[in-house]
């Protein structure tokens, strides 16, 4: 399964494997339906566990939670153990796993904030256009300015409602700010809501150190996120994803290239992150991959075509495991030639062939090897899995819900005090002032008896020529009043102004614009 420096993949004309020094140098499995990606996500996922490095995958068709137990002897599994020369190794066991949800329903609630999104993938999230996409970074701004804090999603809803409110005003500071525009995001959070979307905003937020555990036998936790019902909108699963992966950049320190990984990352369906991504967000996104390497993770992209994956990034991932490919349409034929031409070339293998005539659980690998080079592509035979082939049980997942070292901390929510209720008290308070002068104005006119309309309607007296001193008394008595209520709200504004400007001044965003947590 694996040694103290690799990780046993499977046997060609020699035994293959993956240097555990050079894994956080990324990687890619790819292949199409049905050719055996998923269980080459199993055994890697095995093989760091037992190396000590925590995991992290995305759970698409629920078979990957069957790393939580030990697997079963069938024929075909001894038989694969036995063609490669595994035998005397082969073992079925579990593994220490941690299950997660967005929903909450088949693991662990996992969430973030608003402002740890950050505008950049909010967009995305929502599909916004350039110019919706501006206003909403217009918000963040706002919010950051004052003091605002977005954690949710009924702050992200009043927040919106604020902007559309000062749009003038907030024009000829940031730049033209439309109705339309807020109105047209508004939208967007209506059908994001419907899909389930606001289950991802609120706390506790996740704290990624919780990815980062070991079992108390050493082996590292298999972090599984279920996410048969979280594809159904597959934006939301993608920058979901993608959140996650920038939270590991911004908060891991730098380490260098370690001896392992501090963690391996499986981006699952990864197509679904490319898939109309504007480019800047695929800068973003090749940016942060290239760089998290030295934070000591390894990312692994998980996709049917080697051609859903940029070439920017695609030239990024040293670690290569390739099931078969059909090659029916020009498309696949491309895509044929082109995961051929990535490979160090092998003089005995036609490698544009064999990848059309792989069978189940075979496939072409090429790891690195040395100082970081290829090595030449195999035809290999991939190693039978020691946990279960298949979905575990409810009952299964329940016991180790329960049982898992994060339980009661994520299911407890809370929602703090932040942009909804400031914005809802700031507001109370406009109404409290004003029915206090309304009040102030129906008692000066129920004093005085004589009739005269003010702007809020009510009578007040109509002063004769012998009241006129008393009337140039009342005069600067109510101009020294508002002289104070002026001064006294000039200081209220400047300190807000001063606080807000702190505020965001000390607030930092990382590459992908989500807000630093320690700022």
């Amino acid at each position: 399964m694996s040694s103290n420096d690799t990780i046993y993949i499977g046997t060609s004309n020699k035994e293959e494997t993956l240097t555990l020094k050079l894994a956080n140098r990324h990687g890619l499995i790819t292949g199409a339906t049905g050719t055996g990606k998923t269980v080459s996500l199993q055994i890697l996922a095995e093989g760091f566990s037992a190396a000590g490095v925590p995991v992290f995958c995305a759970d698409i068709k629920g078979d990957l939670s069957g790393l939580a137990e030990a697997g079963v002897s069938k024929d075909f599994l001894e038989k694969r153990a036995a063609d490669i020369g595994f035998s005397d190794r082969y073992t079925y066991e579990a593994f220490p796993a941690v299950f997660w949800d967005l929903f909450g329903e088949q693991g662990h609630p996992i969430r973030t904030t608003v402002s740890e999104v950050g505008p950049l993938l909010l967009a995305r999230l929502l599909e916004l256009n350039d110019t919706q996409e501006g206003v909403l970074n217009v918000l963040f701004e706002l919010a950051d300015d004052e003091g605002l804090l977005l954690l949710d999603f009924k702050d992200l809803r009043s927040m919106l409602a604020h902007v559309s409110d000062r749009a003038a005003e907030l024009s000829k500071l940031y730049g033209n700010v439309s109705k339309a525009s807020v109105g047209a995001i508004q939208r967007r959070l209506l059908v994001l809501e419907r899909q389930g979307g606001d289950n991802l905003f609120g706390e506790p937020a996740l704290d990624i150190r919780d990815f980062i555990r070991t079992a108390p036998d050493g082996r590292g936790m298999v972090n599984i996120l279920a996410a048969d019902k979280l594809m159904s909108s597959p934006r939301l699963y993608a920058v979901f994803l993608l959140w996650m992966l920038s939270e590991l950049f911004e908060e891991l320190p730098e380490i260098g290239d370690p001896e392992k990984p501090k963690l391996v990352f499986f981006f699952d369906e990864a197509h679904l992150l490319f898939d109309d991504a504007p480019k800047a967000l695929i800068e973003k996104v090749e940016q942060v991959v290239r760089l998290v390497r030295s934070k000591g993770v390894g990312v692994y992209f998980v996709t049917q075509n080697p051609l859903d994956v940029p070439e920017t990034v695609l030239s990024q991932l040293g670690n290569r495991i390739q099931h078969a490919l059909r090659a029916f349409t020009p498309r696949d034929q491309r895509a044929v030639r082109a995961a051929a031409e990535t490979f160090r070339p092998n003089p005995d293998l036609d490698t544009e062939r064999v990848i059309t005539e792989l069978g189940v659980g075979e496939a072409l690998v090429s790891t690195l090897e040395g100082k970081g080079i290829p090595s030449i592509v195999q035809r290999t035979l991939i190693r039978p899995p020691s946990s279960r082939l298949g979905p575990i049980t409810d009952a299964e997942r329940r016991t180790m819900i329960q049982s898992s070292p994060v339980f009661g901390h994520y299911e407890r929510t809370k929602d703090r005090v932040s942009a909804y209720e400031m914005l809802a008290q700031r507001a109370e308070e406009k109404l409290r002032q004003e029915e206090r002068q309304r009040q102030e104005e129906e008692r000066y006119a129920e004093k005085r008896g004589e009739p005269r309309r003010t702007r809020s309607g009510f009578q007040l007296p109509d002063f004769g020529r012998d009241d006129r001193p008393r009337r140039d008394s009342m005069r600067q008595r109510s101009t020294r009043r508002s002289n104070r209520d002026s001064v006294l709200e000039a200081g209220l504004k400047s300190a807000a102004r001063s606080l807000g400007s702190s505020l965001g001044r000390a607030l930092v965003r990382g590459l992908l614009g989500s807000i630093k947590r320690g700022s």
